[in-house]
């Protein structure tokens, strides 16, 4: 390349800073992209609806559940440091607190504006429950503890049948009132300016809203006073708690907080299935919403988004190995279930070989990695 050339190339890519400098500056900027996103999630269902199907619609809107139980088990794992494997079992508290009060099992239907608050606050008050017997565990023994939580929740939902039923054990709770304002229900069909709103798209809007307010009250945690402590609980416990900072409330305030995140996507998920049973609440449930944590970013939102959007589409899009072997191949050689979970393990263990801090990792969390791996060259 000629010195001219090099020049005018090294005057381009300074021109191009400034722009964006420029730009980035610019106070309405921010509206623009943030206009700009709004527009695409608002015809995001639409055009998956006329492009994959409706079904895809519905794996949106699981996902947009996925996102709300990630964000919650951020705030617990992420920020606080405190890893909990049984966190789904929050998810089944919020669920069955709002299928007792809007079905035919107790002839109890509440409106959804005091059966949904009223989930999440079961869920926190079962959060500070797990919590306060935990406050002095730490790691593996934790982890320990949290799962055991898991799996008695589930296990008291299925056997809360008897002497008097409560749950109606394996059988699950049916007929759950959809989420409703008067004659107004997510559940049925409408049509508006020649749109038709089927329930996937009405149920869409109302977890997208739910997402976002999650999503911004999240940042607002990460930046907070509180945010704060709780990163610095994680980094050193005992640092922290010489500084003044009170290590018991503010880890029990983590485990109420993601506990009523995971309570208000139970209620949400009630709604929208119309039936829970306690096979929805495994710990392999557990596990994969960790999996989204771990994968996306560990204490970065942004990154907690990603990876509950992609390990909730990924094993969807892997449904379609079955008819490509079929057409490929003639027949069907490797089963699409185990394939699913051979290329989701897969995918996991090269992630943590390679990007170990996550798709999407916070710049914090960057910066611990690149030091211990700096750290362990100089050794």
């Amino acid at each position: 390349m000629s010195p001219i050339a090099h020049d005018w190339r090294k005057l381009g890519v300074k021109s191009a800073v400034e722009r964006w400098r420029r730009w980035r500056d610019n106070p309405w900027s921010g509206w623009l992209v943030y206009c700009a996103v709004a527009a695409v999630l608002i015809a995001l269902p639409f055009a998956v609806d006329a492009t994959l199907g409706r079904a895809w619609v519905r794996i949106i809107d699981v996902a947009l559940l996925f996102i709300l139980l990630g964000l919650g088990l951020n705030i617990v794992v992420g920020f606080a440091g405190l890893l909990d494997l049984g966190y789904i079992a929050f998810f089944a508290v919020g669920a069955y607190t709002y299928a007792l009060l809007a079905s035919p099992q107790f002839d109890v239907h509440g409106s959804f504006l005091v059966v949904l608050p009223l989930a999440a606050f079961v869920a926190g008050v079962f959060g500070v429950l797990l919590g306060a017997p935990t406050l002095r565990l730490r790691g593996d023994y934790l982890a320990i503890v949290t799962l055991g939580f898991g799996e008695i929740i589930r296990i008291c939902l299925n056997n809360l049948n008897r002497p008097y039923n409560i749950t109606n054990g394996p059988l699950g709770i049916t007929l759950i009132d959809p989420l409703a304002i008067g004659e107004f229900a997510l559940n049925r069909s409408y049509t508006v300016s020649g749109f038709t709103l089927a329930p996937v798209h009405n149920y869409y809007f109302v977890f997208l809203a739910c997402a976002a307010a999650s999503i911004f009250v999240s940042l607002r945690l990460e930046d907070s006073r509180i945010g704060r402590a709780w990163i610095a609980i994680r980094e050193d416990e005992l640092a922290a708690s010489a500084m003044g900072i009170n290590t018991r409330n503010l880890k029990l305030l983590a485990f109420a907080m993601g506990a009523s995140f995971g309570g208000l996507a139970g209620g949400l998920y009630s709604s929208f299935q119309g039936f829970v049973s306690p096979e929805s609440f495994t710990l392999l449930d557990s596990i994969m919403v960790l999996c989204m944590v771990v994968l996306g970013g560990m204490g970065n939102v942004g990154g907690v988004v990603l990876g509950a959007a992609l390990l909730t589409a990924l094993p969807e899009a892997l449904r379609y190995a079955g008819p490509l072997q079929q057409a490929w191949l003639g027949d069907v050689y490797v089963d699409p279930s185990d394939l699913r979970m051979l290329l989701f393990g897969l995918a996991l263990v090269l992630m943590m070989l390679l990007r170990p801090a996550g798709l999407w990792p916070s710049t914090l969390r960057r910066r611990e990695l690149a030091g211990a791996g700096e750290s362990g060259v100089a050794r």
